[in-house]
Order: structure tokens, then sequence, then C-alpha cells
């Protein structure tokens, strides 16, 4: 493809090819590897960037320029901010990285620096690469983060099983209490652009009167409003966007927001309207998740990031946990 600004057709472009390679590639994270959650994240942020995107036999590659401090220039993962997804995807992604180099080298007059990021800690993704480049460049250590995941097999009673007997009885309690206070759960699953926005606007306003909102730190703050606004939408596109709004007296108490990665689940937000803390309708909505996904065949459920004191819940959700690494490639 060579470095160009994408157009419309390109955000709309299911990029079959990098979607298999996310979800076969044995990644950390597949559903931040994939297309809908790069592209969504740089038409959010850096749209006035260029792009390359390459595709082979099940694998991708996919980077953004950006300049750096010095007047240089660096290619990096479409989403390099959290840095949860990988730039380079399938067993032919270090061909495709090869063939790329020579052309930015050609352009730019040297290799440019590289950020290669979702790199599993352990791996073996960049062997090939090592072999080839490994005189060529000085790798730097960029960060590391750590997700957290929770096995689906077994369905709802197998999930359960591996949960402890304390969490088992909370939830337990919490839904006796919740059911006798008349909350229910509505399942969305948008298939179109208005009713994606129609049940963005829903969720917005459950933010609104949850902590996030009312501390000024969650979806309804612009730049994380206009992302998840644009991710939902290109969810609905091919129907993988999932959605449950906690209910009370017809009214919107409580949302839990994420979406379908083959047959992995990944979680983006949830919230609740803070005068209902006392329910726990925050993990009554997580349960009502894991029921629909076990009816739907999903095999995991990845929660994202596990570091950090308000991760913590997470552990009571899950049993496997990833770190991942991201890499400065500077030319040697």
């Amino acid at each position: 493809m060579g470095l160009k600004l994408l157009t419309s057709d390109d955000y709309d472009c299911a990029y079959p090819a990098w979607e298999k390679a996310a979800l076969t590639s044995e990644q950390g994270d597949p559903f931040c590897c994939s297309p809908v959650w790069q592209l969504s994240f740089h038409r959010s942020f850096a749209g006035d960037c260029r792009v390359d995107l390459r595709q082979g036999e099940n694998c991708a590659l996919a980077f953004s320029e950006r300049a750096t401090d010095s007047g240089g220039r660096c290619l990096v993962p479409l989403e390099p901010s959290w840095l949860f997804g990988s730039p380079l995807l399938g067993e032919g992604a270090a061909d495709l990285l090869a063939e790329a180099l020579e052309d930015w080298r050609a352009e730019y007059g040297d290799y440019p620096d590289l950020l290669i990021s979702g790199l599993v800690k352990g791996g073996k993704g960049l062997d090939h690469f090592l072999r080839e480049y490994r005189d060529e460049f000085d790798w730097y250590f960029y960060g590391e983060g750590r997700q957290c995941s929770a096995s689906l097999a077994g369905g709802v009673d197998g999930f359960l099983s591996r949960r402890s007997a304390n969490h088992r009885r909370k939830l337990k309690k919490s839904a006796r209490l919740a059911a006798g206070a008349g909350v229910y759960f509505e399942r969305r699953c948008p298939a179109s652009q208005e009713e994606a926005r129609a049940v963005y606007a829903r969720m917005l306003a459950v933010e609104e009167r949850s902590w996030k909102g009312i501390g000024h730190c969650g979806m309804t703050e612009p730049a994380s409003s206009r992302f998840y606004g644009i991710l939902l939408t290109a969810l609905a596109r091919t129907g993988d966007a999932r959605v449950i709004f906690a209910r009370h007296e017809d009214q919107d108490i409580g949302f839990i927001f994420g979406g379908m990665a083959g047959d992995i689940y990944r979680g983006q937000q949830f919230s609740f309207a803070d005068e209902w803390r006392s329910l726990s309708i925050g993990n009554l909505l997580q349960m009502e998740k894991i029921r629909w996904l076990c009816e739907e065949g999903a095999q995991r459920y990845d929660m994202g990031p596990i570091s950090g004191p308000r991760m913590a819940y997470k552990e009571h959700w899950t049993e496997r946990v990833v770190t991942l690494e991201a890499w400065l490639l500077h030319c040697a």
C-alpha cells in the first residue's frame, strides 16, 4: 500500500486478512489487534497522519506515521496510546515488514524508528525479523501492561465454578436484592448507524450520572466520547457490538459495552448511576454479560488491563493474565 492518508472507503473496509490474522496469530488481545479497534482509534485521534496497511495470506501490517521531536519520522501502531494491539500479525508479518522497510528507507533516506506493541512476553512473533535485522536496529524497552481474561468453557456453570465461593455468594445476594427492587436487563446489538447512535446516547446519559461522569473522567469527556462513539458505530456494521442496559421503571440505570472478535469478547466500558451503587449493579451487569456470551457460544471474556487500583475488581472475574510488551527500534 505505502504511506497514504486513509479515505472513508478505507475506514469502511473490512480488511478480511487483517481481521483473520488478529484472530489466528495467538495475540494477547485479539480485539485490539483487529481493524475495528485500530482504525477507530486512528480516525478519532490521528486521521491526518499517513498510514501503511499491508496484507498477505493470514498476515497483516498496520503502521501510522508520526513526527519525532528531532524532526524525523517514526512509524507507530494505529493505536499508540494504550498499546493493546500489535501492528504485526501472522507468521508472514516479518516479510511484510521487510518489504515495508525498504519502501520507507527509499522515501526517508534511512530506516525510520519503529514502535512495535502488543508483543506477548516470551513469545516468538519477531524471531524471523530479529534474525534478519538484528544489526540494523537498536532495541529499547518502551513499556508493558498486564491483560486479563476468563475462560467461558462449561458455560455459566463452568465460569462460576472457577470463581471463589465468596464471590458467588455475593453475586447471588446482589441478584436477589436487585430483582426485589425491580431491576431488569435489556440486551442490544445495534446493526445500523442510527441504532448505534441511539444506543450510545443512552450509554452517555447513564455515564453522566456515574462517578466517572460526575468526576469528569469518563466517556462523556470529548476525546473519549468521540472514540467510543466511532467504535460502537464500526461494530454495528459487522453486528459485533454487545450492549446490555440495567433498567428500573423504564429508566436506564447502568450499561456494559464491548465487542466480539470471532468467539472472543472484549469488554470496553461499563457504568451505572451513582445512586444505585449499593445494589452492585456493575457486578450484575458483568454476570448478565457472561450469560449472554455463553448462550452465543463465546469462548473467552477479555477484560483488558489489570494494573492500577481501580482494576483490582477484575481479579475476581478472571484467571488468565498475559503481559504485553512494547519496544522502540532505532536505526543503529
